[in-house]
């Protein structure tokens, strides 16, 4: 057979941040309904509740010192040097995000420089040929960036690409929103590279949608639920059960597709790396995954870490996926040669997949 290009992960890095936060830190929270009437049950009583659907008992959150493009260049650079790759040979840096750096003190959108420029300057990379740019693209974004260093570097356009998902949710939600539970901070971070092979590995194949429409809006920004809040900030609010039912329904069908155009039967995928959204979410998923083969989803084929680092967007792919790469979930191993499936959704509606087998 004929050897051909492909993409594979050659490294991996991520940055958790230090600081911890528990769901009894919101016990003291005053919350509100989207019409800004203030929910009279207890916080103990809506924790509870929130705990039971997202199966998120804490979260971290940035330093105050610290802004997106700080934890992307340390979740960058653990991969560099995790995988001993040189910084001056990356023909691409790509970072997904969708709030730029969003400073402590002052919490609106930085976004120039590209927070991709900043990361390369961070790592000292002089190379001018390697290009630097952002990619918004809501929690999916990752993913996407991983799509497009996958044609570049089949193109033959790319021989080596970093793509990092760094974002701090914690400086865009609403103290007032229950919603604010669910958001947290992270980066993590891989470097895909060319390989020749004549059996297919690394990237086989990949499926991305954007569902708009009345589904355009189901994240977006706007004002504080407290309708005495001081002040003209946004925040990132959501219409959680309307996108849940949505990708209930599209994110299967964008994955099956994505295993139909690599011509992998379900059966073959021991892992999916899903978008850590929502426990209950992520296990609905992943039930009708199979249900659409007809069969039941086996168990220990989904990691999660959403119960202790939160939905991090664009960032809780490459995060889970480096913990698991690195040993540090040892309950779920890579297995050489095995089929792995990532996939992610997010504001756009976007939603995307990608099949991908691990190198022997």
């Amino acid at each position: 057979m004929q050897e051909k290009i492909y993409s594979i992960i050659a490294g991996s890095g991520r940055y958790i941040p230090t600081q911890r936060i528990t769901n009894a830190d919101f016990l003291t929270r005053t919350f509100y309904e989207p019409d800004g009437k203030r929910i009279t049950r207890a916080n103990e009583e809506i924790i509870q509740k929130f705990s039971e659907i997202t199966g998120i008992l804490e979260r971290r959150y940035v330093t105050d010192d610290l802004v997106a493009s700080d934890i992307g260049y340390l979740a960058a650079l653990d991969a560099l040097t995790s995988s001993q790759t040189d910084g001056e040979t990356l023909d691409y840096i790509i970072v997904a995000h969708n709030f730029g750096d969003v400073p402590a003190d002052n919490r609106r959108s930085d976004l120039v420089p590209a927070l991709a420029s900043r990361v390369k300057m961070k790592l000292g990379i002089k190379n001018p040929e390697t290009v630097c740019y952002d990619l918004p693209f809501g929690c999916a974004g990752w993913l996407q960036g991983v799509i497009q260093a996958d044609f570049y570097i089949k193109s033959g356009m790319a021989k080596k690409v970093m793509v990092i998902g760094a974002e701090t949710l914690s400086r865009i939600c609403d103290p007032h929103d229950r919603d604010s539970m669910i958001y947290a901070d992270g980066a993590g971070a891989v470097i895909l590279e060319a390989r020749q092979s004549d059996t297919p590995v690394g990237i086989l194949a990949h499926h991305a949608q954007t569902n708009a429409g009345e589904y355009t809006f189901v994240l977006k920004m706007e004002p504080s639920y407290n309708p005495d809040y001081k002040g003209h900030d946004l925040f990132l609010k959501m219409r959680g059960r309307v996108l849940y039912e949505h990708a209930l329904k599209a994110v299967p069908a964008v994955v099956k597709t994505g295993l139909e155009k690599a011509n992998i039967p379900i059966t073959e995928v021991k892992k999916v790396f899903i978008h850590q959204a929502n426990t209950k979410m992520d296990e609905a998923i992943l039930k009708r995954l199979f249900e659409a083969y007809g069969l039941t989803a086996p168990e220990g084929v989904m990691p999660m870490c959403i119960s202790w680092l939160g939905n991090s967007s664009v960032a809780t792919v490459p995060t889970l996926y480096d913990l698991v790469n690195k040993g540090d979930m040892p309950e779920h191993q890579l297995t050489k040669g095995s089929v792995i499936v990532f996939a992610a959704v997010g504001a756009g509606v976007n939603i995307n997949a990608v099949v991908y087998r691990i190198p022997e």
